[in-house]
């Protein structure tokens, strides 16, 4: 059924123009969302050096942590909430409904923000261990980690309540919230770092504040909602609210833990690995470390432009509206393509200058850092096709497909041949472990979304 006469924007407006207003905000909060990680990597790489840069990505799965849990209910109650907003134009009731699943979402980011701070506090020494942190770099990483935790709370509240804010019309309040707490970060670096001469625990301390001052601007947008009104009422927890919530939300969170796991098993790899190699142990991770906040710059683009797809497509499947849905999917992956093959050419003839830029080092840590460059990340032309075609099924009140396909590359395939390959040729191994898996699950996303837009809803709306 095709509702007439609507009047929300998101079943009115162009595609493309719908797709800009809310990619282009979302990619900015994605952006200054990884500049964190790379303000703070820029200044401890000048001040602390390769053993700082390791501490870093020491504690980086718990920063991966903190993003699951904001994508889980930030995304999940996003979509619960635009899917009912969709189904409004025929039901009334279910606009009713949508305000419970934000206001839920809401009390489940900073709650869990809570328990995981606890965690880290108690845990913290075996963590890092666990986490493949050499002897030498242990200290470092738990100063840094031991007071970035005291943020994760608005972290996470932050980055998950953006996409609140988003589903509710306001893409660029997303973008300010974070734009504020990253410029905050960055000056705060410099003058800590720098100025008072205070190393990872300055870049620490920089880093909390910029957080919870995102944080508390995103509980003040969620106070003044523009479509619906959020009350005290709404933030009380329900079972099955919260179940649909994490279903809608589990595709963007497994990926995201998918890496976290992935990440540990890459810093034990790198540990025992290059200690075999001419590198040593803490060059790899030192190197590693770096790429992946560069990456996560790339993917900021990606993932940015599926977030934007995210309430656009919620809407107009719960309205009806298939043609707009199909649309907007590949106009997506068109603008994915675009900025992937750009970011290639980057990556395989610019390394050295975009690995310097985080400090100097040896010449076996540049050889390193160059050739990791170029072959994990190879098949980067491709790897825009996972991100937007899981939030896409998640989008649509599909979850098990969408947390099937932000398995397929980080678990399914790269966490088998990460493990298996380096046994025959050593530390390479782990560098062409990322184009195996980045081809096969390009593969299967192309092979999904060809079986999901030959349905005949597609087809006869």
């Amino acid at each position: 059924m095709k509702p007439s006469g609507s009047k929300n924007p998101l079943a009115e407006q162009k595609v493309n123009l719908l797709l800009r207003k809310f990619a282009i905000p979302s990619i900015i909060a994605m952006l200054v969302s990884s500049l964190y990680n790379i303000v703070d990597q820029f200044f401890i790489g000048r001040s602390v050096g390769e053993l700082g840069n390791a501490a870093t990505n020491i504690s980086f799965p718990l920063s991966i942590s903190c993003v699951a849990i904001a994508l889980l209910f930030g995304i999940g109650g996003a979509s619960a909430f635009n899917i009912s907003m969709g189904k409004g134009e025929i039901n009334a009731e279910e606009k009713e409904k949508a305000v419970y699943f934000m206001g839920n979402a809401i009390t489940m980011l900073f709650g869990c923000g809570m328990i995981l701070l606890l965690i880290t506090q108690v845990f913290l020494t075996p963590m890092l261990r666990f986490f493949g942190s050499p002897d030498n770099v242990l200290g470092y990483a738990k100063t840094y980690t031991r007071i970035v935790s005291f943020g994760f709370p608005f972290l996470i509240l932050a980055t998950g309540g953006g996409h609140l804010v988003r589903a509710d019309g306001r893409p660029q309040y997303t973008m300010i919230c974070n734009l504020a707490g990253a410029v905050i970060n960055t000056i705060l670096d410099a003058l800590f770092v720098f100025g008072f001469g205070w190393g990872m625990a300055g870049a620490a301390y920089a880093t909390i504040i910029g957080q919870v001052i995102s944080g508390l601007l995103i509980m003040w947008f969620l106070a003044h909602c523009k479509t619906v009104k959020l009350q005290r009422k709404h933030l009380i927890l329900n079972r099955s609210l919260v179940a649909r919530i994490s279903a809608l939300g589990a595709a963007p969170c497994s990926n995201q833990i998918a890496m976290m796991i992935v990440q540990i098993v890459m810093n034990q790899s790198l540990k025992y690995y290059g200690s075999l190699s001419v590198y040593g142990e803490a060059i790899p991770i030192a190197c590693v470390g770096i790429i992946s906040k560069v990456n996560m710059v790339y993917m900021s683009f990606i993932i940015g432009i599926s977030q934007g797809l995210q309430p656009i497509v919620s809407y107009n499947y719960g309205a009806g509206h298939y043609d707009r849905v199909k649309k907007s999917y590949r106009i997506s992956v068109t603008y994915g393509f675009a900025i992937s093959l750009i970011v290639f050419v980057l990556f395989q003839f610019a390394p050295r200058q975009i690995i310097s830029i985080f400090g100097n080092g040896s010449e076996e840590y540049y050889q390193f850092a160059i050739q990791y460059f170029r072959v994990f990340l190879f098949f980067t032309f491709v790897n825009f096709m996972q991100p937007i075609t899981s939030n896409f099924y998640t989008a649509i009140g599909k979850p098990g497909v969408g947390v099937f396909l932000s398995l397929t590359r980080q678990i399914i395939f790269l966490l088998p041949v990460l493990v298996i390959l380096p046994m025959f040729v050593g530390i390479d191994g782990i560098m062409y472990s990322g184009p195996i898996a980045d081809f096969i699950a390009g593969v299967i996303c192309i092979a999904l979304i060809i079986h999901e837009f030959r349905r005949k809803e597609y087809h006869t709306a």
